[in-house]
C-alpha cells in the first residue's frame, strides 16, 4: 500500500468514525472477548464434572487446570503491551483469537495432565492480552460521550460466554466430552472469521507515538493506583459467586445441578446486560459517579445470600452479580480514559496495570476463599459476606480518593 493510500484510507476512517465503523469495531472486540474471555474461561466450569466422569482427570488435577487458565489470564495480562508493541495490536488480537480456538480444539485429547495444563494455559493467556488489548484498540475510534456504551458493547461479549456456558455446553455434553470440545472449538473458530476484518485500521499507534513522549499521567499516578486497587479488590468480591454460586445452590441448599445451572444462566443474562446498561449510564453521569453506585449496588447483591436463601433473593443477587462481572469492566477503564486524556499508551499502560491488579485479586481470592470454605468446614455465608466487604473496601478508597483530590484542585467540569 503506498504511503497516500494510506493517508486517503485514514482519513476516511476519520470521516466515518462516529458512524458504522465504531459499532463494527465494537462487534470485533465482543467476539474476542466471546471468545478469549467468555468461552475460553467459562467454558470450561460446567465441563468440570464431566472431565471427571471420563476419568480425564482426577478431581484434584481439574482444580489446577482451573488455575493454569488463571495464572495464563496473568501472564496474558503482564505481556499484552509489550506484544501489541512489537506485532501491533490487532495483529496480536487475531492471534491470540487463533489460539484460544486451537486451545479448545487441542483440549478434546487427553494426551496427558501436562498437555492440558499447556493449553489452558494458553487460553487464559488469550484472555490476558484480549482484555488489555480489545478495548484500549477499539476505545480510541469512538465518540467519547459513547465509549460507555461500546465499551460494554465489548464486554457483553464475557456475558455471552458465561450464557453459553450454562446453555450451550450442556448441549454439546449430551454428545460426550470430545465433542464439547470440537464444538467450543468450531465456534471459537468462527467468531474469529467474523471478526477477522472488522477490526480498525493499525494506523493509530503510529499517529500516537509522536504526543505520547510526555505520559499525562502527572498528578494522576495516585487516583491511577487508587483506582487499580479498586478494582482488584472487586475481582476479589466477585469470587463468591463467580466461583462458588453453583455448587451453592446445588450442594450448600441441597437443590441439586440443575437447579444451580439456572442461577448460572441468570448470573449469565445479567452478565449480557450488565456492561451495556452501566456503560450507557456512564455515558449519562460520567465513570466517577457510576463507578461509586455500581460499587454500592454490588456489595448489597454480593451480601444477599448470606442474609437471605429465598429464590427472589437468589435470583436478584445472581442477577445483579452477573450483570456487574463484566459490567465494572467498561466503568474502570473509561475511569482511565477521563484521568490519561490525550495519551492511548498511557491509557494502555494504565490499563494493563489494571488488568494485572484484576487478575492477581482474582486468583489470590480463588485460592483464598477455597482455602477458607475447606477450613470452615464449608461455611458459603462468610464468603458472600467477605465479597461484599471487599466491593465496600473499593468504595471507600474511591471516596477518600475524591476528597482528597477534591481538595487540592477544584476542576471545571466539561459539559
Amino acid at each position: 500500500m503506498s504511503s497516500t493510500n494510506v493517508s486517503h484510507h485514514h482519513s476516511a476512517a476519520h470521516h466515518h468514525k462516529e458512524g458504522g465503523s465504531a459499532w463494527l469495531f465494537a462487534v470485533a472486540g465482543l467476539c474476542a472477548s466471546l471468545v478469549g474471555l467468555g468461552l475460553a474461561r467459562f467454558a470450561y466450569t460446567p465441563l468440570i464434572p464431566a472431565l471427571i466422569a471420563a476419568r480425564w482427570f482426577s478431581p484434584a488435577d481439574v482444580v489446577y487446570l482451573g488455575a493454569a487458565n488463571l495464572a495464563g489470564y496473568l501472564a496474558g495480562a503482564l505481556l499484552a503491551r509489550e506484544l501489541g508493541a512489537r506485532a501491533g495490536a490487532v495483529r496480536t488480537l487475531r492471534t491470540m483469537m487463533v489460539l484460544a480456538s486451537l486451545s479448545a480444539l487441542a483440549s478434546s485429547v487427553p494426551l496427558s495432565f501436562l498437555w492440558f495444563f499447556a493449553w489452558r494455559f494458553l487460553s487464559g493467556l488469550s484472555g490476558g492480552v484480549i482484555m488489555v488489548l480489545a478495548a484500549s484498540t477499539i476505545l480510541p475510534h469512538t465518540a467519547p460521550g459513547k465509549r460507555g456504551l461500546v465499551g460494554g458493547v465489548i464486554f457483553a461479549g464475557v456475558g455471552l460466554g458465561i450464557a453459553a456456558s450454562g446453555t450451550l455446553v450442556p448441549l454439546l455434553l449430551q454428545q460426550g466430552l470430545k465433542q464439547a470440545w470440537y464444538g467450543l472449538a468450531l465456534l471459537s473458530a468462527v467468531l474469529t472469521l467474523i471478526s477477522w476484518k472488522a477490526w480498525p485500521t493499525e494506523a493509530t499507534t503510529t499517529d500516537s507515538t509522536q504526543i505520547d513522549q510526555t505520559p499525562s499521567h502527572g498528578g494522576h499516578a495516585g487516583v491511577i493506583r487508587a483506582l487499580c486497587a479498586e478494582y482488584g479488590l472487586n475481582a476479589l468480591a466477585l469470587v463468591p459467586h463467580m466461583v462458588f454460586l453453583v455448587d451453592f445452590v446445588a450442594r450448600g441448599l441441597g437443590q441439586g445441578i440443575t437447579a444451580g445451572s439456572h442461577y448460572w444462566v441468570l448470573y449469565g443474562i445479567g452478565a449480557i446486560v450488565g456492561p451495556l446498561l452501566a456503560g450507557h449510564l456512564a455515558d449519562r453521569s460520567g465513570f466517577g459517579p457510576a463507578l461509586r453506585v455500581a460499587f454500592l449496588i454490588e456489595a448489597i447483591a454480593i451480601v444477599l445470600p448470606a442474609i437471605s436463601t429465598s429464590p427472589t433473593i437468589m435470583i436478584v443477587s445472581s442477577l445483579i452479580v452477573g450483570g456487574f462481572t463484566p459490567g465494572i469492566v467498561p466503568l474502570v477503564l473509561g475511569r482511565i480514559h477521563e484521568l490519561v486524556p490525550h495519551s492511548s499508551t498511557g491509557q494502555r499502560a494504565a490499563w494493563a496495570q489494571a488488568t494485572t491488579t484484576f487478575a492477581l485479586f482474582q486468583a489470590a481470592g480463588a485460592y483464598g476463599l477455597s482455602f477458607l470454605f475447606a477450613r470452615t468446614g464449608g461455611d458459603y455465608a462468610i464468603l458472600f459476606v467477605i465479597g461484599a466487604g471487599a466491593v465496600a473496601a473499593a468504595l471507600a478508597i474511591d471516596l477518600v480518593t475524591a476528597l482528597t483530590i477534591g481538595r487540592q484542585r477544584k476542576p471545571a467540569r466539561p459539559h
